[in-house]
């Protein structure tokens, strides 16, 4: 059975948010408090509780940084801390703005705390913060993501700011919380060992917010220009103030594999991550583990699934060259490459290379085109696909065994003989491609004819 993970963002989606949730459904919180220390960073402590929203009971994930005294989360905590920690340092630091909504927004950190104790105000860059992920003694799995987190956001936060990434200050995204809640996020889904990640629309509310910028709109930049990279799906509430973080929208980009729930599944565990702001709706992100069942797998096998199609023009590739990628791109996982011949500027012949794939591997796809191609821009586009369900098999022809490609759809089915096989039994035997395509085809029809009936 296939494991999927759910996150209902009918309340928007936030870092601490999400963390709770995947607490709450199962995921080891010893694994992860051994894994954030193994960061090494010093300047915050963790509170693990529950709280009632709305009548609902959900499990509280909260990062409190030490040498601040009015959390920019605006947490109330009002439940009771086990570990007993008291705040000991006194500086009154004077900021200017006290942050309104309630999650994690990356915008509102002035300051933060390494663990070689640098001033608090020090900014951190990307590299700083990958150096930190490096050190986690945890699986490749677990770092690559949270860097994949990280980089949405570097990316976002560039493109608000007029920077190059490399030179952006992420006290957005450096601030320790956001280290921890990202970090966080990875651990945990690598511990419920999931298969596939659903995201549902992402609830957003309306208005402004205060940060260290100034009074920004809600969706504040850096988390449209990740909802507009990434074709995450966004509904606009009457909420006042900000549901959706910048942190939040790069998880949900980060972890999603598809937007469709199957039409057959079974709920195993439901979690709750606790919000810390007030809405309409109970301020919680509901995380659920599905089991998909085998038939409605097989049902859903003949309607649409979303892909992306790739495409860039090149002409000064050469033949080699073009055929070489299309091998890497296979070998990598698409589920089509073509080549369509054009025409370009000056009237130049050129080639139009289209890769179909999944979101998945489209960064992936991306990567191999840019490396191994003269292409300097790639265009991307979201496609729905219909496929139908398949299997393969093995028919005994009077020339050798051909392995068959069998396609259903509607009671009828649809016999294939595979390329290579076919070539292997042509070049056992002497015969042409086209009788020992033609006797597999024949036998194939007769053999599902006789086991329909």
């Amino acid at each position: 059975m296939k494991k999927i993970l759910y996150l209902e963002c009918n309340s928007g989606i936030s870092g601490d948010m999400t963390v709770g949730a995947l607490l709450d459904l199962g995921a080891d919180q010893a694994e992860l408090e051994r894994v954030l220390d193994s960061m090494k960073v010093d300047g915050y402590h963790l509170h693990f509780g529950r709280k009632v929203t709305c009548g609902l009971d959900a499990f509280d994930f909260d990062v409190h940084l030490e040498h601040e005294h009015s959390h920019e989360h605006e947490h109330s905590h009002e439940h009771e801390h086990s570990h007993g920690h008291s705040h000991e340092h006194e500086h009154s630091h004077e900021h200017g703005h006290s942050h309104e909504h309630s999650h994690e927004h990356e915008h509102s950190h002035e300051h933060e705390h390494s663990h070689e104790h640098t001033h608090p105000h020090e900014h951190r860059n990307l590299h700083d913060v990958y150096a930190i992920i490096d050190r986690l003694d945890s699986n490749e799995h677990v770092k690559e993501l949270a860097r994949k987190m990280f980089l949405i956001v570097a990316e976002a936060e560039s493109k608000a700011h007029g920077l190059p990434v490399e030179q952006v200050h992420f006290h957005e995204v450096g601030a320790i919380d956001s280290i921890i809640d990202i970090v966080s996020t990875a651990v945990c889904v690598d511990n419920l060992g999931v298969d596939e990640v659903i995201v549902s629309p992402l609830a957003e509310g309306r208005g402004y917010v205060r940060c260290q910028h100034g009074i920004i709109p809600v969706p504040v930049p850096a988390t449209a220009n990740i909802a507009s990279a990434y074709d995450l799906e966004f509904r606009f509430t009457e909420n006042d103030g900000e549901m959706v973080t910048p942190t939040g929208a790069a998880i949900a980009a980060a972890l999603s594999t598809g937007k469709k729930l199957p039409s057959g599944c079974r709920i195993r565990k439901t979690g709750m991550g606790a919000g810390n702001k007030e809405f309409r709706q109970a301020n919680v992100l509901r995380a659920m583990l599905l089991e998909e069942e085998e038939a409605a797998k097989e049902e859903s096998a003949e309607k649409t699934s979303s892909m992306w199609v790739l495409e860039t023009n090149l002409d000064d590739c050469t033949g080699e060259m073009l055929g070489f990628v299309m091998e890497l791109l296979f070998e990598a996982g698409a589920a089509d490459v073509w080549y369509t011949p054009i025409y370009m500027k000056k009237n130049r012949p050129a080639y139009m290379l289209s890769v179909l794939c999944d979101n998945q591997k489209r960064e992936q796809m991306e990567d191999i085109i840019f490396a191994n191609t003269t292409t300097i821009g790639i265009r991307r586009s979201p496609v729905e696909r219909t496929v139908l369900e398949r299997r393969k098999t093995t028919v005994d022809t009077k020339f050798g065994p051909v392995e068959v490609k069998l396609c259903s759809h509607k009671g009828n089915t649809f016999c294939y003989p595979e390329y290579e096989s076919v070539k292997a039994v042509c070049r056992e035997t002497g015969q042409s491609y086209r009788r020992v395509y033609g006797e597999a085809e024949q036998e194939a029809e007769r053999q599902n004819g006789r086991n329909e009936a």
